[in-house]
């Protein structure tokens, strides 16, 4: 398993997301161009306070698991699934769910005519799973 990144403040994480990611030419295992984009990865390394969907503070616990996310991707035994869009409540052929290292799971949104030609980073996050 990749190890966890222990960034010492915000700007540092951003410094490593631009670098790492954003600038990078990104490839599943399975193929697919994968594109981030600095706001996704903004979305994906914020919590809300008050639980009510604004993401307003930096998770130095969610941005632990930066390096985790290429590894996640091209790691050819992940497990794929069919995305769920809660707002329809529905899975959709769009998104695709990829969890590799336990319960680290990465979530993309396919673009294009065709699915699974390109795709663009939606977020990560680690799934508790013992949660009732």
């Amino acid at each position: 398993m990749p190890p966890l990144l222990f960034l010492p403040w915000e700007e540092a994480c951003k410094a490593q997301l631009r670098n790492s990611l954003v600038r990078s030419r990104i490839t599943t295992f399975r193929c697919v161009a994968v594109k981030f984009r600095i706001e996704s990865l903004s979305h994906a390394f914020f919590e809300s306070i008050q639980r009510d969907q604004n993401k307003d503070v930096f998770s130095r616990k969610r941005a632990e698991h930066m390096g985790r996310i290429i590894p996640n991707l091209k790691k050819p035994n992940a497990e794929w699934y069919q995305g769920y869009l809660k707002k329809y409540s529905k899975y959709v052929p769009t998104r695709s769910v990829s969890i590799a290292y336990d319960n680290f799971v990465v979530i993309l949104k396919y673009k294009g005519p065709t699915v699974g030609s390109s795709a663009e980073f939606v977020v990560c996050f680690v799934v508790n799973k013992y949660k009732a």
